[in-house]
């Protein structure tokens, strides 16, 4: 007499295996593009900090200070083009640039146009 319940063990632990191949795969290309929106994120951040203390730092020290938080993010080089635009006593700091994911067998540029406007 054979126990059918080994067998439909064998049968689940395959499917468990499927299943948490399906997970990790999802994760890796989950942190490929999750890596893309952090740097996207932190770059955001480093202009907002600029424009917060803009006030105390001209145009050139500001735009060296963004370009040089974009070559530690390892942004493309078109991150590097800042425009920073001063009214009485606001500005506001920007940049454009394309991120390149690659998926198997899918590549995607992805936009990013960080924008910050500040008083001060």
């Amino acid at each position: 007499m054979v126990n059918s319940s080994r067998i439909r063990t064998g049968r689940s632990s395959l499917g468990c295996l499927l299943t948490l191949l399906v997970l990790v795969a999802a994760g890796y290309f989950a942190v490929n593009i999750g890596e893309v929106y952090l740097r996207y994120y932190q770059f955001h951040d480093s202009m907002e900090q600029n424009a917060r203390f803009a006030a105390h730092y001209d145009d050139d020290a500001i735009r060296n200070n963004l370009k040089l938080a974009a070559d530690t993010l390892n942004l493309p080089e078109a991150a590097h083009t800042i425009q920073i635009r001063r009214r009485d006593h606001s500005i506001t700091i920007s940049a454009e640039y394309d991120e390149r994911v690659e998926l198997p067998l899918y590549v995607r540029e992805i936009h990013f146009a960080p924008r910050v406007e500040s008083t001060f």
